[in-house]
């Protein structure tokens, strides 16, 4: 029983952090003017979709995968 509350707690406390990370970066993102956006192969509309993927790699393992959804300026 207690195994199955702690369990159940930490899926929580890591829900609350990863949601706190993406809206932290999500204002960072969306405080850059466009011309910053674009240095680093962004648009605006963008953002969430770049936010979400990189967190869904992130998951799935590390390296160079976790950053996929990223263009990178020629």
């Amino acid at each position: 029983m207690l195994d199955v509350l702690s369990h159940a707690l930490l899926s929580v406390s890591e829900r609350v952090e990863g949601w706190r990370k993406y809206h932290r970066a999500y204002a960072e993102l969306t405080s850059l003017d466009d011309r910053s956006l674009a240095d680093i192969g962004l648009t605006r509309s963008e953002i969430p979709y770049v936010l979400t993927r990189h967190g869904a790699d992130k998951t799935a393992g590390s390296g160079a995968s976790q950053y996929s959804g990223f263009r990178h300026a020629a």
